[in-house]
């Protein structure tokens, strides 16, 4: 049978010259004026159809429903109560709104990611007003989408907006200071501003190790940006040394969270989500898989280094449920652990390839 093609919302046909005067309907993503309404939230428009699909795809189908209560104005919605239900759907549909663009930008996609951003922005802007701190994350996360699509200028320009709102809020707290100049550190890394970016990458660690401990890996992330700045300025010893932080980071966290997975006997998958959402776990594997490149590319090789992150990478799989991936990276660990004689990692590793063997054999009974 073939696969039925997937539908992507329905609109009807607007004619803006039939609307009643001064009820101007504009497009969602654009802001030009409309020709198309979607026939099923019926408070959404759009110029054409590309937008209307690029609409859907990135957050309409998740937030349709929820569009109509707070577009559309009743007796009730004017009300003390009624106005205060309206700003609790409001703080529901920016949480979606940021969680749905921030898992679509782990994946890659940062043109899906555009409306779910720019949804999340302009909702803020109406529960909050403009240029107030609870503002920042939304520039931050449009911010991120625009970087990927190399929208340089932009990204400025949001960041410099996030940065005026920080300015102002002397009470802001350290997780929002750090995620500004985290971004604004990437911002500097793109245009190629290097000494820059390590000030602001430098600020990142100080505000993250305030609000989350030194040896946090929300902290570790800042130190992996910059270690990858001074690669940039072929400073390796600097950079090589930085990522042994963050590998030894992890491990210890990871070690962690394996050993109350082996204490508890809890499926992979449910301990993970209690730690992790997806966006978490793609981010990390790409972090940890760019030091192990670093690694198996230099021609000094530390096995050692090898042994750690290839290790770290086959504990966050086995975590995520994925035993062909834990497999493998594990596998890379051994070779590298064996290297060296003696290396305290061998046993852990062997435990951990033990552990995805019997979750295999687990999950196919009587293969053998």
């Amino acid at each position: 049978m073939e696969a039925k093609p997937r539908v992507l919302g329905t609109t009807s046909k607007m004619i803006p010259l039939a609307l009643p005067k001064g009820t101007d309907k504009l497009c969602e993503l654009c802001q030009r004026e409309a020709r198309l309404q979607c026939t099923e939230c019926r408070v959404t428009f759009y110029c054409d159809e590309e937008h209307q699909q690029a609409d859907w795809v990135g957050i309409h189908e998740r937030i349709c429903q929820l569009l109509a209560p707070i577009r559309t104005p009743t007796l009730y919605s004017l009300q003390r109560a009624g106005r205060i239900e309206t700003q609790l759907k409001k703080a529901e549909l920016i949480e979606i709104c940021r969680l749905v663009g921030q898992s679509k930008l782990s994946e890659g996609k940062h043109q899906e990611a555009l409306p779910a951003a720019q949804f999340c922005l302009r909702c803020s802007i109406d529960l909050h007003g403009p240029s107030t701190v609870q503002m920042v994350p939304a520039y931050l996360l449009l911010a991120e989408a625009n970087m990927g699509l190399g929208n340089l200028a932009r990204v400025a320009e949001l960041l410099s907006q996030a940065e005026w709102a920080v300015l102002k809020s002397p009470e802001c707290g350290h997780a929002v200071r750090h995620r500004l100049h985290r971004s604004l550190g990437r911002l500097h890394t793109a245009t190629g501003n290097l000494e820059a970016a390590l000030l602001n990458f430098a600020d990142d660690i100080y505000f993250a190790s305030e609000e989350y401990s030194l040896d946090s890996t929300v902290t570790c992330g800042g130190y992996f940006l910059m270690a990858d700045v001074f690669t940039k300025q072929g400073k390796m010893p600097i950079a090589r040394s930085l990522y042994s932080q963050v590998a030894h980071t992890w491990h210890c966290h990871l070690t962690k969270l394996l050993k109350t997975h082996v204490q508890n006997g809890q499926n992979p998958n449910m301990l993970l989500e209690s730690s992790y959402d997806k966006a978490q776990l793609v981010e990390v594997d790409e972090m940890l898989k760019t030091m192990l490149e670093f690694e198996q590319n230099d021609s000094r090789k530390d096995s050692t280094q090898v042994a750690l992150v290839a290790h770290c990478l086959a504990m966050l799989w086995f975590l995520g449920g994925d035993s062909l991936k834990a497999l493998g990276f594990g596998s890379t660990a051994l070779q590298a652990s064996q290297l060296i004689p003696n290396h305290d990692l061998t046993e852990p590793i062997q435990g951990l390839l033990q552990l995805v063997q019997n979750l295999q054999t687990e999950s196919h009974p009587g293969s053998d």
